[in-house]
């Protein structure tokens, strides 16, 4: 059995326990008792989430675990108790894995853990943490990242897909997928995808923008002109720019420019097209341009992006 301790101090983020509901359900798939969840604390005893939710917890202590997971809060943990470092060190070494939610970043950060590595975090606070630890290989729009037995992940939710990850690598696809289906997610999410989603950024309010801009997500290859989306709303391209730019505080050709961007990202992270055919089918029309959009928003130019994202998929298959 791999024992998971999931470290808790006053002011945790409760939402961090929804990584702890794939655990469960590899033991309930499984019909037998594979994980055993233990919450940690400096002192042992009652600790108060942020919501004021309550759970008993055991003392750090010298008892070993396979997993050691710290939680995040709604705020940065300043100043963390030496006893929660230096229990985070000796994790380090006498666990397989230790992993941060979100905000749980920081503390690996201050026991010096993320030191050299390739480390993520909620993308509210990755500058923060970047400036305060410049030793640390921050992804800032990253969902989990993996760097040998050090794992993190993005803000919250973000944590799920980290724990899912984990019971990947212990008891193959077929289990996790069945875990994500019990727990209804809709599309597990790869370590490397971006944090960010554009359509959710726009939120648009009434059907007609969201109808055009389903249309133009569909047709990214093509030149998509504000007449053609004006079209797919049934308005007129002078009414259609003004209710776009009223609703999503965006112009119609930056909002575009910014789906060819994620669908581009994507492709070049999760198929083996090639970068001019990646261009063509996200509607940049050549590579050229296409690595310009790259450099002015994620200041990366395609192709490290795409090894990055290789390299990610192949610590996570090791």
């Amino acid at each position: 059995m791999q024992r998971i301790g999931f470290v808790v101090f006053d002011g945790f983020q409760s939402m961090s326990f929804a990584a702890l509901s794939v655990f469960e359900y590899a033991n309930f798939l499984k019909e037998k008792p594979l994980y055993e969840m233990h919450f940690l604390s400096e002192k042992g005893g009652l600790v108060r989430s942020s919501t004021g939710m309550v759970v008993d917890s055991k003392p750090f202590g010298n008892a070993t675990y396979d997993t050691v997971i710290v939680g995040g809060g709604t705020s940065i943990l300043e100043n963390p108790p030496a006893a929660l470092l230096a229990f985070m060190r000796k994790a380090l070494k006498r666990s397989r894995r230790v992993a941060s939610i979100c905000t749980g970043a920081f503390i690996l950060a201050e026991a010096g853990i993320l030191d050299g590595k390739r480390a993520t975090t909620h993308w509210w606070h990755a500058r923060e943490l970047q400036t305060r630890f410049p030793n640390v290989k921050m992804e800032e729009d990253r969902i989990f990242i993996i760097d040998g037995n050090v794992w993190t992940s993005a803000g919250m939710t973000a944590g799920i897909d980290l724990a899912l990850a984990m019971v990947e690598k212990d008891l193959g696809a077929e289990v996790t997928r069945s875990i994500a289906q019990k727990l209804v997610i809709y599309h597990r999410r790869a370590g490397g995808q971006s944090q960010h989603s554009a359509l959710l950024e726009l939120e648009p309010k009434s059907d007609r923008i969201q109808t055009a801009l389903a249309f133009a997500k569909r047709n990214l290859h093509t030149d998509l002109s504000v007449e053609q989306l004006a079209d797919a709303a049934h308005l007129s391209p002078r009414q259609f720019s003004r209710a776009f730019r009223a609703e999503t505080g965006q112009s119609p050709a930056k909002a575009v420019e910014n789906l060819r961007l994620e669908a581009a990202r994507l492709m070049m992270e999760q198929t083996r097209h090639s970068i001019d055919e990646v261009a063509q089918e996200t509607g940049f029309a050549d590579r050229r341009r296409m690595r310009q959009a790259f450099l002015r928003v994620f200041g990366q130019p395609p192709q490290t992006i795409r090894r990055n994202a290789r390299m990610e998929a192949s610590a996570q298959a090791s």
